[in-house]
């Protein structure tokens, strides 16, 4: 039986405004990511209730951090940066990458909050479950492993979902005195984003949606076609580069054979730990394969790695592809809440999958592992709050910018094209040659601050994007082609 591989995207009803029951006091902070600058701020926590139709009942804290802007008098709308996962810490997620939010912080200060479930707001964790391990586990065991986790939860999973967090979204608006403000949402993030855009329409001058959702879909059935399609078009790259495809023939064909050849035997390893150099040792299988090549296919940089490293794995030198693996998954429990994905994906997405899988799916590298990983973890994982237009498409005139990148292999540019279909004033910028997610790119943090300013949609002049250089492929381990 295969081991499970994870998307790290009742009766329903509309859940009432969240109250706060104290005042938000912001104190100086450090926002902090792994092996990177830490980033000042100013913090503090809001008690709201866990569930928000018992104000009286179990209350938790909700992190909130305020970057200020550059300007000594700021303009009043600032930018919500909104993470995505689901599972990922939107002060995290900003630590990481506020590199790409620079040009907009000269006017605007950032503000920042922790969905509930994550990072430092009420985080739930399972001590006892690891990410990581997960990656590795056979699908009749994680009903199991799912039931351990539940059993040390501190909350209830119930409300740890979309419905809830735009709740507590705006209870954090109103806490800071702001009248309105602008959204940033990536990935799982943007459907957080269209959904607050729903529910408070009069509180949001203006919306980024980088690695758009659409509200109708389904995180997990797609995600072979999609990860399939990115990769196609990264192997085809590199054929149409005269030093890539002399460099490395037949990609895809090479691709194939690593699979047979790890399916049909796993690999046992030793190696330095690339994230401790201590010594590690590791069992290869074609699942682990499958999943570091569609993590590496997220991004151009990485991307760039992959003829090499299945070039060298084929040749019988795994460690390289290895070593990757361990790095890309090395942070995830500290980086990924997920209990707080499952109570998100268990609510939001597994009732909606279809009764069986496309033609499309089966011909696909990954097949039907993510959607059986998520089927067999939600088939024990409690349901919770959805509000019953959650799934609605997103009608209204608000400025929207919508980012993709053509070879995003969880959110292509089709999803943002549906998106857009109900939008009387989107603009729908496509990177090429760009992953998933695009705000730190070449030009377009300076894009996004030109939209945010100027709330203007056909004008905007994205052809700034076209005189990026894609990033070459490794020919060798010392680097990237000339």
């Amino acid at each position: 039986m295969r081991p499970a591989r994870f998307v790290f995207l009742t009766v329903t009803l509309v859940l009432a405004p969240a109250v706060a029951s104290a005042e938000l006091v912001l104190e100086p902070c450090r926002l902090e990511a792994p092996r990177l600058p830490s980033v000042a701020a100013r913090c503090g926590h809001l008690t709201l209730p866990e569930n928000p139709s018992e104000p009286d009942g179990r209350e938790i804290e909700v992190f909130v951090a305020r970057v200020p802007s550059l300007s000594p008098e700021p303009q009043p709308d600032p930018l919500v940066v909104i993470a995505g996962g689901p599972g990922q810490a939107a002060s995290r997620f900003y630590a990481a990458s506020g590199a790409a939010f620079e040009a907009i912080q000269r006017d605007r200060d950032i503000v920042l909050v922790d969905q509930r479930g994550t990072g430092e707001s009420a985080p739930l964790t399972c001590p006892s479950v690891s990410v990581a391990s997960l990656e590795s586990t056979e699908l009749s065991l994680l009903p199991d492993a799912m039931r351990t986790c539940l059993a040390s939860l501190d909350g209830d999973p119930r409300y740890y979902t979309t419905s809830v967090a735009v709740a507590d979204l705006d209870a954090v608006r109103e806490a800071l005195g702001v009248e309105r403000w602008n959204l940033y949402g990536v990935s799982y993030g943007t459907r957080v984003a269209q959904h607050y855009l729903r529910r408070y329409p009069e509180r949001v001058r203006a919306l980024i949606l980088d690695g758009a959702l659409p509200s109708d879909a389904a995180l997990g059935p797609d995600m072979a076609i999609h990860a399939q399609s990115a990769l196609d078009l990264i192997f085809a790259r590199c054929a149409a580069s005269a030093a890539c495809d002399a460099q490395y023939p037949d990609s895809a064909g090479m691709f194939a054979t690593l699979l047979a050849t790890l399916d049909a035997a796993s690999v046992e390893l030793s190696l330095a730990d690339p994230t401790t150099a201590q010594p590690l040792s590791l069992t290869l299988t074609g699942d682990d394969a499958r999943a570091v090549v569609r993590l590496l296919s997220y991004a151009p940089q990485t991307a760039a790695l992959l003829p090499l490293l299945i070039d060298a794995a084929r040749a019988g030198n795994f460690a390289p592809l290895a070593a990757q693996s361990r790095m890309l998954t090395a942070d995830l429990d500290s980086e990924l809440s997920l209990p707080m994905h499952n109570a998100v994906v268990c609510t939001e997405d597994v009732p909606f999958f279809p009764d069986a899988p496309s033609v499309e799916v089966l011909t696909t590298y990954l097949g039907t592992s993510v959607s059986d990983a998520l089927r067999a973890v939600c088939s024990v994982w409690p349901a919770g709050e959805r509000d019953d237009e959650l799934r609605d498409p997103v009608v209204t005139d608000h400025p929207v910018l919508i980012l993709s990148g053509d070879t995003d292999p969880i959110t292509p540019p089709d999803y943002g094209e549906r998106v857009a279909a109900t939008l009387a004033n989107a603009r729908h910028i496509v990177g090429e040659g760009q992953g998933h997610g695009l705000a730190g790119i070449a030009c377009m943090p300076r894009l996004l601050r030109e939209f945010v300013t100027n709330l203007e949609t056909e004008t905007l002049d994205a052809s700034c994007l076209e005189r990026s250089r894609r990033t070459p492929f490794f020919l060798d381990f010392s680097g990237p082609e000339p």
